[in-house]
């Protein structure tokens, strides 16, 4: 692991909070990564997740961007989260205004951020030459129109990583050799979460276990994905009014007891461990979360001979959208976004699982090879 290029802690002035900037590494002075806010993030957490972030640009086939994290240790659900969000984004707009571009992740809102950016006169956050460039500019309004967009019953952001992880999945198990959908439970559902399982089920994949915060339910004749998504609340939690009778509530500490196929984690890192990875019962895990399985963990998922496409190559939707439209690589139509996340999802995906067979290596293993991140440019001066 080589050490990040920049680490930047801050300390909230008026609660307990704690946050970190991690840049891993600058492509032409620019680096992206998203903001998250939760009470268990850490330092060495941010850290993790900016590395990954340099490794999904990799495999984004970015050639403009490096991969930058920040975390805020602090629950996203108080009353004042936004005004935490606002005043650590404040402290970060010296690094902001000079190519570190931060968005949204686990606990806060995009359009959160970019109301920080525009109080500021920010916008999105461009290194200097970007802003002179005029199609990147025209770029930028094409994304932010975008916005406002959707696909399906989502707003397109909402889909965009969702959507690419349930096309990685889809990918990896016909790569697999099975024809029919599987069995699959997701654990998370947020933005991220709800879309996979969204986008599995029109793929005629069974969703049989969702847990979020609260609870895990439970179906074997499969969930109604529409109506549990068209009844969440604001955090993005199921209400059990709208259940079907046959569901099964549990607590959500027993997503790992559900018999599946197929596995999501896209909540938080390190929930699959040393104490739970043997109790997984599914042959493939796709990694919707940056670092659902810990170090100790993968050592057992490894072992056990269950196949993976990991974070990196599966949830890379957002970025993709992002650099894409910004950068002129896609005609800025919901579509035509979705039809190129999908091309590169299920393109990585086969790669990767063609060569790991090839090689009769994990798929993990091969992936931190194959998309190793090569650039570590300064700052634009």
């Amino acid at each position: 692991m080589k050490k990040p290029y920049l680490i930047v802690e801050w300390n909230d002035c008026e609660t307990e909070a704690k946050g970190w900037l991690v840049v891993h590494n600058f492509v032409k002075g620019y680096a992206g990564g998203g903001t998250r806010m939760h009470p268990t993030v850490t330092r060495e957490e941010v850290e993790r997740l900016a590395e990954a972030m340099a490794y999904k640009y990799n495999a984004s086939e970015s050639v403009t961007t490096g991969g930058c994290k920040a975390g805020i240790s602090y629950d996203y659900k108080a009353p004042d989260a936004y005004e935490v969000l606002r005043r650590f984004l404040i402290a970060m707009i010296p690094y902001i205004e000079v190519g570190v571009s931060l968005g949204s992740d686990l606990g806060t809102k995009y359009e959160d951020v970019l109301r920080v950016f525009d109080e500021f006169n920010i916008g999105i956050p461009l290194t200097k030459s970007m802003k002179e460039d005029l199609s990147v500019q025209k770029g930028i309004k094409d994304f932010n129109a975008m916005l406002a967009t959707k696909i399906d019953c989502f707003l397109l952001n909402d889909a965009v990583t969702g959507y690419g992880v349930a096309f990685c999945a889809d990918e990896a198990w016909k790569f697999k050799g099975e024809n029919k959908g599987g069995k699959v439970v997701i654990q998370g559902f947020g933005c991220v979460g709800a879309s996979c399982a969204f986008k599995l089920s029109q793929l005629g994949y069974k969703v049989v276990g969702i847990s979020d915060a609260n609870i895990l339910v439970t179906c074997e004749e499969g969930l109604d994905v529409q109506k549990l998504i068209d009844h969440k609340n604001s955090h993005g939690e199921m209400n059990q009014e709208y259940f079907e009778p046959n569901y099964v509530v549990r607590t959500n500490k027993e997503w790992l007891d559900v018999d599946c196929d197929i596995l999501i984690p896209s909540a938080l890192e390190d929930v699959i461990n040393e104490a739970n990875a043997s109790q997984v019962k599914a042959g493939l895990i796709v990694e919707a979360a940056n670092i659902p399985i810990s170090a100790d963990g993968d050592k057992i998922i490894k072992q056990k001979g269950i196949d993976v496409v990991n974070d990196f190559v599966a949830n890379l939707g957002a970025i993709r959208f992002y650099d894409a439209v910004i950068f002129g690589l896609v005609k800025p139509d919901p579509q035509a976004v979705m039809d190129d996340i999908e091309r590169l999802c299920r393109k990585n995906t086969y790669n990767l699982f063609t060569e790991a067979k090839k090689q009769n290596r994990y798929q993990r293993d091969l992936a931190c090879e194959l998309f190793e991140p090569t650039v570590r440019d300064l700052i634009e001066s």
